[in-house]
């Protein structure tokens, strides 16, 4: 029987004649609609036509979290009057209610996108409705992408909306062909806003840490509402952890019941926040509570300002939830939810000056999600590189390039990034690929129930207080009756079905029953650097699970899932194969293992290595088999503690299993050590003589004055050549000492212009010697290229009219005294007669009074020689 007065009341009821028109003249649609006007539950009953109106239509309604889909799929129920499973019926991961006569069913958008991978016409299905659009979770978008694919090619009949309460409603009209956008207005009450920053500054989110006095304060600002203002209390925080952590210091109010509601709660606390409450109620949520939930009651709203999005590292294959500041689209949805029922007040615990530099909108997930599961499904849907898909935004090509490295490296795509029969099995599971790999070829290893109880414990992150030893964790979920527990069985259950579907079963072997759908939307982990071996890797041996039972089991199916982030013992810490660091906490139940196969790690603030957060124990050979793809062994030849290292190195990623001496290196690995080791510590490693030495001097000055065709010969335009100038002396060294012994002078002299003919120039440009007047020929210093020095006595200059020149370029002409110590310096001699000499011959005259020292040195004669030597 219809509840004609609860939907008489749901406003969008105005907007459906406009959207009836829309979807019977384009097909498709975008619908904005705030919260609570009923987009979610009166929309999905108009268009089957279950409320006495329209053609009776079979409509699916897709959903981005199951607890929202259980919720609409109760509510629309209600409002017919009926239970869950008639009319109105519900698909979720490892839960169904729809019945033979179900008209309006509502499922996860990881169902959807398992239903399109099966049945691209969603054959019987006659609209298909995308609910809370906006907050562009990929699989939302996948599935948009892949309906209006259907629609263009397949199913022009297929019915579309888009439904949202705030979005961009250009971009989606556009996405889905030129679609007409309708609008339904809500009564939505005024809602006062409240600042309520921290008295003293806290420490900006990290990771998932949130700084437990920012909790402390949001605590303390639910109290200030409660006391402040009537009406129920709906306070959002980012995570599971935070709301236990804030009920924890709430502690038993008076007269008020304090309510947790996310994705885990246990259905009957969910279905307790839906409904009613009989005395005063705290609620504290996570987003799912932003639009998707409708909470009677509520007049207050606290906002921490906090959210989770996902992200991923592909550097270091670790990838997690990190906290983020909320975005203001956030904002105003969390805001909108205190005047749903009348006037309502939201108290922000942040300033208002920082409000405005909060981001727009939340960041759409495919550009900061690990899309290994998204290029899986483009892949499966016959377009790798997702380059015909219908997408708002475009998939990043670095995330996708490490998303198909990832899939070619376990077999789920080929070389043209084509989905092979194996990747169809890993897309059908509803798992990250990484976790579907260590389900199927975990269960042909260790048996299906081992690897569907581990798989399940990857899948959803295990409470805190089972430990960091991923073996103990499943001896603790087994025997748990927490509300992790129970999902976790229900989640086993699921996947022993479907591994049971997927993985060939020895003939006459008893079919393992049906697998249902799955969300696909696993928790799964980075897309690293490559996932071990391909298809034919199945068969790790139960054997290879090590000598420590049930331990080495447990770690070779995470081993399968994680094969990069396998990590031995090093030095205190851990080495993963992917190259990074990472640590066991105190009290760790790993401790002695010198081998670990990692499920989760994060990087603590302010810590250089990451932190294992869970993993299990394997020991060598399962690493091996399990990261197979990643085992190389090669000659290593570099520069090491000043020579050169030849070595032969078994490696697993970037851990060095096994290395041994090697005698007889490549000569060109050789050589390519002895240019690092140049490059390293210079060309000193080289032996210069002094004539070497000069000759690189001159060379140098020449190339400064005159240009090409002389060459460059900076140390680095001589590492840049040492083909021209070094070989073949180079390539027969085989170590340092060997550099030391090349004649430098020799080698440079290959520089030299020879084709032009400009090589017997060089004496004549930078000579190495310059005759003065006294006869002596003086070596010239070119140690600075621009002003080459002659340092001679002053006697013998005796009767130079002007600076000696080379190549054009006065020389810098220092004056010795006949001891040999400088007197003066010039560059322009005649000058220096002139006026400076008066000077120097007073000083000198009394110093050395048996040499000559005439009152006109321009007219005199040079000599070498004293007085004396002279009168002979």
């Amino acid at each position: 029987m219809l509840r004609d007065d609860a939907l008489a009341a749901l406003p969008v009821r105005a907007a459906l004649p406009a959207l009836n028109d829309a979807l019977d003249g384009h097909g498709a649609a975008v619908l904005a609609a705030p919260p609570g006007t009923g987009k979610t539950t009166l929309v999905p009953l108009a268009l089957a036509g279950l409320l006495g109106e329209g053609p009776a239509r079979r409509v699916v309604v897709a959903e981005p979290r199951r607890i929202a889909a259980r919720a609409a799929a109760r509510r629309m129920a209600w409002l017919l009057g009926e239970r869950t499973g008639e009319a109105v019926g519900y698909t979720v991961r490892g839960e169904r209610a729809v019945g033979r006569h179900t008209r309006v069913e509502v499922v996860t958008t990881g169902v959807l996108l398992q239903r399109l991978q099966r049945d691209q016409e969603l054959t019987g299905v006659d609209v298909v409705v995308l609910d809370e659009c906006h907050e562009r979770h990929l699989d939302a978008d996948t599935s948009a992408a892949f309906l209006w694919d259907v629609r263009e090619t397949l199913r022009p009949e297929l019915r579309l909306v888009a439904a949202s309460a705030t979005t961009d409603t250009a971009g989606w009209a556009g996405l889905l062909g030129g679609a007409p956008v309708v609008e339904a207005r809500g009564a939505v009450f005024d809602v006062e806003v409240v600042w309520a920053p921290p008295a003293r500054p806290v420490r900006p989110p990290h990771g998932t840490r949130v700084d437990p006095a920012l909790l402390a304060h949001v605590a303390s600002v639910v109290r200030r509402a409660l006391a402040e203002r009537s009406g129920d209390v709906l306070c959002f925080l980012p995570g599971v952890g935070e709301i236990a952590r804030v009920a924890g210091l709430l502690g038993a109010l008076d007269g008020v019941d304090v309510l947790q509601v996310h994705g885990r709660a246990p259905a009957a606390v969910q279905d307790a926040v839906l409904a009613p409450g009989v005395r005063r109620r705290v609620v504290l949520a996570t987003s799912v509570a932003e639009s998707s939930l409708t909470v009677p009651g509520v007049r207050v709203v606290v906002d921490s300002g906090l959210a989770r999005e996902p992200r991923v590292d592909h550097a270091r294959g670790l990838s997690a939830l990190a906290t983020v500041r909320a975005s203001r689209a956030a904002g105003r949805q969390r805001a909108g939810r205190a005047g749903r029922e009348g006037p309502g007040v939201v108290y922000r615990c942040w300033a208002e000056a920082e409000d405005v530099r909060l981001p727009l909108f939340p960041a759409p997930e495919i550009k900061v999600a690990d899309l290994a599961s998204f290029a899986l499904q483009a892949a499966c849907w016959g377009d790798p590189r997702a380059s015909g898909l219908a997408l708002l935004d475009r998939p990043p090509a670095g995330a996708m390039a490490a998303a198909r490295e990832l899939l070619t490296a376990i077999g789920a795509v080929d070389a043209a990034g084509a989905a092979t029969e194996r990747g169809v099995r890993l897309a059908r599971l509803g798992l990250h690929p990484r976790l579907g790999r260590a389900l199927l070829d975990g269960a042909a290893s260790v048996g299906a129930e081992r690897a569907a109880e581990v798989v399940a414990l990857l899948s959803e992150e295990a409470p805190r207080e089972y430990g960091d030893d991923l073996a103990a964790a499943l001896r603790a979920a087994r025997r748990g009756g927490d509300a992790y527990g129970g999902r976790w069985r229900a989640e086993v259950r699921r996947l022993r079905a479907v591994v049971g579907q997927a993985v060939p079963r020895p003939s006459g072997s008893p079919s393992p029953g049906a697998a249902g759908d799955g969300d696909g939307d696993a928790r799964g982990g980075g897309a690293g650097r490559g996932a071990g071996r391909g298809p034919g890797d199945g068969g790790v041996a139960r054997d290879g699970a090590g000598e420590r039972g049930e331990e080495g089991l447990v770690g070779l199916v995470v081993a399968l899932a994680f094969p990069e982030r396998l990590a031995r013992a090093d030095g205190g810490s851990y080495l993963m194969v992917s190259g990074t660091r990472a640590e066991t906490g105190p009290g760790t139940g790993l401790r002695g293992a010198s081998w670990l196969a990692v499920a989760v790690a994060d990087r603590p603030v302010g810590q250089v290595h990451a932190r294992v957060r869970l993993a299990g124990v394997v020991d060598e050979g399962v690493a091996r088999r399990a990261a197979g793809a990643l085992l190389r062994e090669r000659d290593e030849v570099h520069w090491a503690d000043g020579d050169v290292v030849a070595r032969r190195v078994e490696r697993l990623g970037a851990v060095e299993l096994a290395v041994r001496p090697l005698r007889d290196a490549d000569a060109s690995l050789v050589r390519g050590a002895l240019v690092e080791g140049l490059r390293q510590e210079g060309l000193r490693l080289l032996r210069w003589s002094p004539a070497a030495d000069a000759l690189r001097q001159r060379l140098a000055f020449v190339r400064a004055h005159k240009g090409d065709p002389w060459p460059d010969v900076s140390d680095e335009s001589l590492h840049a050549r040492v083909d021209e100038w070094l070989e073949p002396e180079l390539g027969r060294a085989r170590r340092r000492a060997d550099l030391g012994r090349i004649d430098t002078g020799q080698a440079l002299g290959r520089l030299l212009p020879w084709a032009s003919g400009e090589a017997g120039r060089l004496d004549e440009l930078a000579p190495e010697r310059i005759t003065v007047p006294s006869g002596s020929a003086i070596r010239i210093d070119y140690a600075d290229p621009q002003r080459p020095v002659l340092a001679v006595k002053l006697q013998e200059m005796f009767g130079m009219q002007e600076s000696p020149r080379v190549a054009g370029v006065p020389l810098v002409v220092h004056l010795l005294s006949p001891a040999g110590r400088p007197a003066a310096v010039t560059s322009d001699l005649a000058s220096f007669w002139r006026d400076g000499y008066r000077a120097v011959r007073a000083e000198l005259r009394g110093r050395y009074p048996k040499h000559p020292w005439p009152e006109d040195p321009a007219g005199a004669q040079a000599t070498r020689h004293t007085n004396a030597r002279l009168r002979r």
